[in-house]
């Protein structure tokens, strides 16, 4: 069981992870929606791509789409495709992530964020494997495996008359309840060890130790922010660490301990010299530098080395007049050949660009989403 956990990179011992193991095991060759529930910050996406792994569509590339992360204008599009001047702005033709994903998994995160009017196009595509694309005047067929995933609670929207009751029953064939850190501690210290080696793997630090009372804290911590928070938390704490060694300290100032909100800089003990204090200020200030210049050396690193994507980018830069360039046009320039380079979906090119998806709807809807829609 360890050996399949390891290779659906599923973490934990606990008996509810275990559990959930067996049901992906026995659930993923067929073709039957499933629904997984869980807080935010569990891993809910983690459990999603397990399932695809282990099925007979594992061949082909599992497709994601936060439903609640892209403005509801926008979200039929980018299920259902458009056909060329369909809408203003609807410059070409572009499928839809049903089309793209056909013969594969589509996992649809925050599903209770999907409109009531997207709601009923997506239960036909559930019943009858088909749909049409805006502005199309004929159905698409497509074979699409769906898991969707909420960490709201779908009987008390039904209710509401938030979403409907016929696609809540259509999607919950099978439903997977992801329990919250909290209820599973016997899992944390597995969790941690694991974000610690890959934190410093990554950053080519030496490998890092977990006192004991540092990690008795972090068992005894209740994880408001779940899985999520445990691993930002040892990545801030090696962060700061002088040394190898992770202690209690190390922590308390990044956790809600005693209803407190953890510290947004480098803690500053009480009953110090001024010269201590004023020691720890100039060295929270190197630490925001720093951060500040390898986002900076990351982001020169994304434009210049990755794949050489943004290449003919910063030559067409060098031959520019530095007067005629703003930001607005770098900003458009560089969104452009990112969604070129992705083949027009948005997700990879967030990726390219380091932001989030989020955050590239956004920049399209003030540049001119007309603008982008790449072939």
């Amino acid at each position: 069981m360890e050996d399949i956990q390891k290779k659906l990179g599923i973490i934990g011992r606990s008996k509810e992870i275990r559990d959930l193991v067996d049901i992906i095991l026995q659930v993923a060759p067929s073709d039957i929606t499933v629904l997984i529930y869980g807080e935010s910050g569990v891993g809910k996406e983690v459990f999603a791509h397990a399932l695809h792994m282990v099925s007979k569509r594992a061949q082909k590339e599992m497709l994601s789409l936060n439903c609640g992360a892209i403005p509801e204008s926008l979200l039929e599009s980018e299920l259902f495709g458009h056909t060329k001047g369909s809408f203003t702005g609807a410059i070409e033709s572009r499928k839809g992530y049903f089309e793209l994903a056909d013969n594969a998994t589509l996992f649809l995160d925050e599903i209770g964020e999907m409109p009531l009017s997207t709601q009923v196009k997506f239960l036909r595509v559930l019943e009858t494997k088909e749909f049409m694309k805006i502005g199309a005047e004929k159905t698409t067929k497509v074979d699409v495996r769906i898991i969707a995933a909420t960490n709201k609670n779908l009987q008390d929207l039904v209710d509401e008359k938030k979403f409907r009751e016929d696609l809540y029953f259509r999607l919950k064939a099978v439903a997977l309840e992801i329990p919250p850190l909290r209820k599973r501690r016997q899992d944390i210290e597995e969790f941690a060890l694991h974000f610690a080696s890959l934190y410093c793997k990554n950053n080519q630090r030496p490998p890092v130790e977990f006192a004991t009372d540092a990690m008795n804290l972090l068992y005894e911590y209740p994880w408001p922010g779940n899985v999520r928070e445990l691993k930002n938390a040892v990545e801030t704490a090696i962060a700061l660490s002088r040394n190898g060694l992770l202690t209690a300290d190390s922590f308390r100032n990044l956790l809600r301990i005693d209803g407190r909100a953890p510290a947004k800089n480098l803690p500053v003990r009480l009953n110090k010299s001024s010269d201590e204090v004023e020691r720890d200020f100039i060295y929270r200030a190197l630490f925001e530098l720093k951060k500040d210049i390898l986002e900076l050396k990351e982001m020169v690193s994304n434009l210049t080395v990755n794949n050489g994507q943004f290449g003919d980018f910063h030559m067409s830069m060098a031959n520019d007049d530095r007067d005629d360039l703003n930001v607005d046009k770098v900003e458009k320039e560089l969104i452009l050949k990112a969604l070129q380079k992705a083949g027009g979906n948005k997700r990879k090119a967030a990726m390219y660009l380091n932001i989030s998806e989020r955050t590239l709807y956004r920049k399209l809807e003030k540049l001119g989403f007309e603008d982008f829609n790449a072939k």
